[in-house]
């Protein structure tokens, strides 16, 4: 106990508690000297800190944000890829392999589908979501065989 009262003591900037009386006998306050000027000199340092931190802790969290949108956009164009290949390869029609890839991406995506052979691609772009020159330009493509070439 009495290394937490010295403790205390030390932190307040003097080695005498706010209630001890001096030779003189009058009670002195811990928080007069050379440290208290300081702490009174420092007392808006911790606002301008905050001022300064805050803005950047929500651009940081406003990033991170995006970052996960572009993430899941990427996402969602490989599968409509893999959606449109699949159908492509079952031999439906042009307009169902369009309409099952477009179905699985993300909004305003573009859908091609090409055959090479006994080859089907689908490819798919969109634009990930953010202002401006934040935005970028997703895609996603997916290769399958034709079904009615395997023997």
């Amino acid at each position: 106990m009495r290394s937490a009262v010295r403790c205390r003591q030390w932190w307040n900037g003097r080695w005498t508690s706010r209630s001890d009386p001096d030779a003189a006998g009058t009670v002195t306050d811990a928080r007069s000297g050379p440290r208290a000027a300081r702490a009174r000199r420092d007392a808006g340092v911790v606002t301008a800190e905050a001022a300064v931190a805050v803005p950047a802790l929500v651009f940081l969290a406003l990033g991170l944000v995006w970052a996960l949108m572009a993430a899941a956009a990427q996402i969602q164009c490989v599968d409509a890829a893999r959606a449109g290949a699949r159908a492509a390869a079952r031999g439906e029609s042009a307009a169902d392999v369009r309409g099952a890839a477009l179905a699985a991406a993300p909004r305003r995506a573009d859908v091609a589908v090409a055959r090479d052979g006994d080859l089907v691609r689908v490819r798919v772009r969109a634009a990930a979501p953010g202002p401006g020159s934040l935005s970028l330009d997703l895609g996603g493509e997916a290769v399958a065989l034709a079904e009615e070439t395997v023997r």
